[in-house]
């Protein structure tokens, strides 16, 4: 693994080296690896999570050496640079037209798709569904027994090489239309109802004690999260702006994914 990220470093440095064809082999792997899930473009260790940058600039490389083709699937046709996964039912993963997941990503065993989108260098965990018309963008993480409920949006990252991708943990249920970007972390069994917006900026408020604690970038394990607003003074006055407010954290009673409705009942969360 250490030679074949030395290639791919190499590659990257000298953009003339795509032209020659051990080169594009070398890029193939990797992309086949992540297909597979051998390796990830992030990956949890002991501090948090790491970013394997060299893996993200095999995929931004994949692009420039991949030629436009036609794909026709029945009556379907796409005039796309990269193949769609294949063999699902051997991979144990369930996928129900019009769902579209590109090679290069990687689906564990048990996952669902519903009609709904997966790009390259996604990661997503065994037991998650992907509901209707949810879209799970390049490289982003997604963990075990997640729902990522109708309409969802998880943004995909490429570039800059340095940047977290928006990363989704374990056991998390994340409500319809809500939209997760800019490196954004959801930490263990969070639950986001509806609408809920998440950017790197978005301000995070735990207003569940007697003074409001705020986050950036990341909730907190088993928070309940909803939509809110605060206000702010602009030259042409004061206005309202989106943020999320923690409301309170989900019980032991409410740890497995199928006892999520009493947890969003107990705060009157909106899914």
């Amino acid at each position: 693994m250490d030679q074949l990220k030395a290639q791919i470093e190499a590659a990257w440095n000298d953009r003339s080296l795509l032209l020659e064809t051990q080169t594009i082999k070398r890029i193939e792997a990797v992309i086949a690896l992540l297909d597979i899930g051998e390796l990830r473009v992030a990956e949890p260790v002991e501090a948090g999570w790491k970013v394997n940058e060299w893996v993200k600039k095999a995929v931004i490389l994949y692009f420039p050496t991949r030629k436009m083709e036609t794909l026709e699937v029945g009556m379907l046709e796409f005039h796309d640079k990269i193949p769609l996964k294949k063999n699902y039912a051997k991979l144990g993963v369930r996928v129900v037209p019009h769902a579209v997941a590109r090679f290069g990503s990687f689906l564990d065993r048990g996952v669902i798709l519903m009609p709904s989108y997966v790009n390259i260098g996604a990661w997503v965990g065994s037991g998650t569904m992907v509901d209707t018309w949810a879209t799970v963008g390049s490289c982003a993480q997604i963990g075990s027994n997640v729902h990522l409920s109708g309409g969802v949006g998880i943004g995909g990252v490429l570039e800059p090489v340095q940047a977290s991708p928006v990363i989704i943990e374990d056991d998390c249920f994340i409500g319809s239309r809500a939209i997760v970007v800019e490196g954004v972390r959801i930490c263990r069994e969070a639950v986001l109802g509806a609408n809920v917006v998440l950017t790197k900026s978005t301000r995070i408020i735990d207003v569940s004690g007697a003074e409001p604690k705020e986050f950036k970038g990341y909730i907190p394990e088993r928070s309940v999260v909803i939509p809110g607003s605060l206000p702010k003074v602009f030259p042409a006055g004061t206005y309202q702006v989106p943020c999320a407010l923690i409301i309170g954290k989900r019980k032991a009673s409410t740890d497995r994914k199928t006892s999520l409705n009493d947890a969003l009942r107990e705060f009157d969360v909106v899914v």
